[in-house]
């Protein structure tokens, strides 16, 4: 069973969705009708909505890459900009790919590498339970979701095998996490956010040890901003990798990129 949208219900939706700054208001009520099930859950959904909780978790997933992510309601909402991150990995894998993906999240870049690449040993892992649990719904079989502290869980075995490591670990300054919008600042974890001082703290810890996991002429790709990208960059360097940085305008995404010696 499901609600159908007639003109009078999609005008009440619209109306109280553009008097609470929903820029794209015709689209969300579309989304949320579809996904209603009685006419009290799109009641609740449009009052979780209004009150400024983000769209994906109201409906329970995100497009992304062309896929649906399940994302649960304190789960990160994979952004649009990281398909840039999927597409700058999937142009480096070889043909069959050792993957793992520190701080998935929702996993939604894990699982989108699985379906563009035709042949991927994966492994996603982050700290926080509930993503864990949301990633383990998302990253398809035979990939691994583990909990843990960045390289913490993965299997030694990995060492020096890895050929594709990606990391969308939390980049913004501890300081500028007021600053954000409150979808971001008040419905996401702070630990999937806060990057420290200066943001860039977890990035340096995923640098720092990236060489002992790398296969020969593996790669380290990871999300920052236009701002931090020269730091980022710089700590790939000191970490003995061949660097650069991609971006895309369109997005608004940049990606550092390192290659370990072959």
């Amino acid at each position: 069973m499901s609600v159908s949208l007639s003109p009078s219900l999609e005008f009440v939706l619209v109306t109280r969705l553009r008097a609470a700054g929903c820029v794209f208001a015709e689209d969300e009520a579309r989304l949320i009708v579809s996904a209603a099930r009685t006419s009290d859950e799109l009641a609740s959904m449009l009052d979780r909505r209004v009150a400024g909780v983000p769209l994906e978790h109201v409906l329970g997933w995100a497009e992304f890459c062309g896929l649906r992510i399940e994302v649960d309601p304190q789960v990160f909402v994979p952004r649009r900009r990281t398909a840039f991150l999927v597409e700058q990995a999937a142009a480096l894998a070889p043909t069959t790919a050792v993957v793992v993906d520190l701080c998935c999240g929702s996993g939604a870049v894990g699982a989108a590498l699985a379906d563009t690449l035709d042949r991927i040993e994966l492994y996603a892992v982050d700290i926080d339970p509930a993503a864990v649990r949301c990633a383990r719904r998302n990253v398809p079989e035979p990939g691994r979701v583990l909990k843990g502290d960045l390289y913490a869980p993965l299997p030694t075995s990995l060492k020096g095998r890895v050929d594709i490591l990606v990391a969308n670990a939390p980049y913004v300054p501890t300081e500028a996490i007021r600053l954000m919008p409150p979808e971001a600042r008040l419905h996401e974890p702070r630990v999937s956010l806060d990057g420290g001082t200066d943001g860039l703290e977890i990035q340096r810890r995923v640098t720092t040890a990236a060489r002992s996991w790398l296969a020969p002429g593996g790669h380290l790709l990871i999300e920052t901003s236009e701002r931090q990208a020269p730091q980022t960059a710089e700590a790939f360097a000191d970490a003995g990798l061949t660097t650069w940085v991609e971006s895309s305008d369109e997005v608004g995404a940049t990606v550092v990129v390192g290659t370990a010696p072959r």
